[in-house]
């Protein structure tokens, strides 16, 4: 559970000396950013999108025997409220929670030990799709009718069917629960990280491997799988974290994060180079997002490492002389297409504007809580 408090208050919090800064003058509560607690929570927990950590050896929580069973799969348009309704759910699983993704109202969650579905449709009742299975990462993509994950004990990048899946919650299809729902992406093992970008009506698939970074894209009818695109293998910098910027509505270029700074190859040229390296911190640093900046044709970036931000362009040069910074070290970081920036600290969720890095509103926890996955879409 969390409360809202003012700015001055947050940094009085997190902040060992007082902070003035000149966005003082310009606080926000949540409420005018649509981050206000509607009617309607149920319990308490994460909010949609969002997985707490699990407590080893803890079970999960059967839901009420009178809730009757209501699956929506199908992707919904988003509410234009401006106070969208917080639903919380809480539920515990027997093994560790590593990443989520948003299935049209539901969440899909992937744990050390499989791929479960929490029905937020009812009243949170958690469905087991696959089992024994560790999951890393994972992104659905509803259109393409598939699950993108890094899953099992080499880290292959494995595609599923949503069909299939949903035969597997309504049991309504026994032939296509006995077919095989899944393919691989290539033969990749020991993948780090996967982002998908859309460029025209291409869906790029871009894969950070230990010293290598892999591009698919989409092949629509009669294929329908991931296609290989582009590799870039021995790099120096081992990629952690990566993304794909499309400059100017023409240029391909990567752009990813390793324990030394921030990288960028042109995908055409096959050029690498280096975009920033911190040069005030000693040893190694932990990246965690990569944002395309809004109305900058895909040239200007804020990159997110351990508290701090920097704007910089795809080549290289710093574009504003600011840094953002947060109050506290963030466990995770989502950009939310409000044009704000969410990170979740220990103390307090933090949102910030994007173009700015000024503090909007802030989200105290009444006890510090480590957020263990966040995931965003549809501005949700």
């Amino acid at each position: 559970m969390t409360c809202h408090v003012s700015v001055p208050q947050y940094r009085q919090a997190v902040s060992p000396r007082p902070v003035y800064l000149h966005e003082q003058n310009k606080q926000r509560t949540f409420l005018a950013f649509g981050f206000g607690a509607g009617n309607g929570a149920s319990g308490s927990g994460p909010m949609p999108g969002v997985a707490a950590p699990s407590t080893p050896g803890s079970v999960q929580q059967p839901g009420r025997r009178d809730s009757h069973i209501n699956i929506n799969v199908a992707p919904t348009a988003h509410d234009m409220s401006d106070t969208p309704e917080i639903r919380k759910y809480k539920k515990r699983f027997s093994s560790e929670i590593l990443c989520a993704s948003l299935w049209g109202v539901n969440l899909l969650i992937g744990t050390e030990a499989g791929l479960m579905l929490l029905d937020r449709s009812g009243v949170g009742k958690v469905y087991q799709l696959i089992s024994r299975r560790r999951f890393q990462q994972m992104e659905v993509l509803s259109d393409q009718n598939i699950l993108v994950t890094i899953s099992g004990k080499k880290n292959r990048v494995r595609v599923y069917y949503l069909s299939w899946l949903k035969a597997k919650i309504l049991r309504t299809d026994a032939q296509v629960e006995r077919r095989n729902g899944w393919i691989n992406v290539g033969d990749l093992n020991g993948a780090v990280h996967f982002k998908i970008v859309k460029y025209e009506r291409i869906k790029f698939l871009v894969i950070a491997l230990r010293d290598s970074i892999e591009i698919y894209a989409w092949a629509p009818k009669p294929y329908l799988k991931f296609m290989a695109f582009k590799s870039f293998a021995e790099l120096t910098q081992r990629p952690l974290l990566v993304d794909l910027t499309v400059e100017e509505g023409s240029r391909l270029k990567v752009v990813y994060g390793s324990s030394q700074g921030f990288h960028a190859i042109d995908v055409d040229s096959g050029e690498l180079y280096d975009i920033y390296r911190p040069k005030h911190i000693q040893g190694g640093i932990s990246p965690h997002t990569i944002v395309t900046m809004p109305n900058s044709n895909g040239l200007q970036l804020l990159i997110c490492y351990d508290n701090e931000g920097v704007y910089v362009n795809t080549y290289g040069k710093m574009t504003k002389n600011m840094m953002l910074q947060w109050g506290e070290m963030p466990t995770s970081v989502a950009f939310i297409g409000t044009g704000q920036i969410m990170g979740w600290g220990n103390k307090a969720i933090e949102i910030r504007s994007v173009e700015t890095g000024h503090l909007d509103g802030v989200f105290m926890h009444k006890k510090a809580q480590k957020l263990k996955f966040l995931c965003e879409r549809n501005d949700k």
